[in-house]
C-alpha cells in the first residue's frame, strides 16, 4: 500500500486520540498482523479485528505499523499490526472514521487504495465521496441505542 495512505491513517489516528482520548483501529486478517499467541477467530479472519487504544497507552507507531502489548481479557499479549492491514481508523466520540479499500488489481499486479474520510454530517446526506468498491467500505452507526 501507498507509504502516503499509511502516513495519512497514522495522522487520523494520532488526531482522534488526542481529541477524543481513545481511536478504534480495524485491523483485516494477514499473516504479517502478530496478536501474541491469540491469533485471529474464525470470524475475525472473515471481518477483522477492532482494537481500541487510548492516550495512556504505551505503544508505537512507526513506520511499519503499530507496536504495542494489548489485553484481551485478562491476558497481555505482544502485538504488531502492520500500517497496511488497517481497514479503518474511527472515533465514536467524535462521530468520525477514515477508512480505506483495496481496489481490484491494477494492470502491472499493483493494489491501489481509496480512503474515505466520513463524519455523521457527511453519513446523513451532508456530502461527500463513495469509493468505487462500496462491498470493502466499513460503515460504522455512532448512534446512541436507547433500552426500553
Amino acid at each position: 500500500m501507498d507509504a502516503g495512505l499509511n502516513n495519512l491513517k497514522k495522522h487520523v489516528f494520532f488526531e482522534l486520540l488526542n481529541m477524543a482520548g481513545r481511536a478504534f483501529v480495524l485491523v483485516g486478517y494477514s499473516d504479517d498482523v502478530i496478536l501474541g499467541n491469540r491469533g485471529f477467530t474464525a470470524e475475525e479472519k472473515e471481518n477483522g479485528i477492532i482494537l481500541v487504544f487510548n492516550s495512556k497507552m504505551n505503544f508505537i507507531w512507526d513506520d511499519y505499523g503499530i507496536t504495542a502489548t494489548l489485553v484481551f481479557g485478562t491476558s497481555p499479549q505482544k502485538c504488531f499490526v502492520p500500517a497496511d492491514a488497517i481497514t479503518a481508523v474511527y472515533s465514536p466520540e467524535l462521530n468520525a472514521q477514515f477508512t480505506v479499500s483495496l481496489q481490484p488489481k491494477a494492470v502491472g499486479g499493483q493494489q491501489s487504495a481509496v480512503g474515505t474520510l466520513k463524519t455523521k454530517s457527511q453519513k446523513h446526506g451532508g456530502g461527500g465521496t463513495k469509493p468505487a468498491a462500496k462491498k470493502n467500505v466499513i460503515e460504522v452507526d455512532f448512534t446512541k441505542k436507547t433500552k426500553k
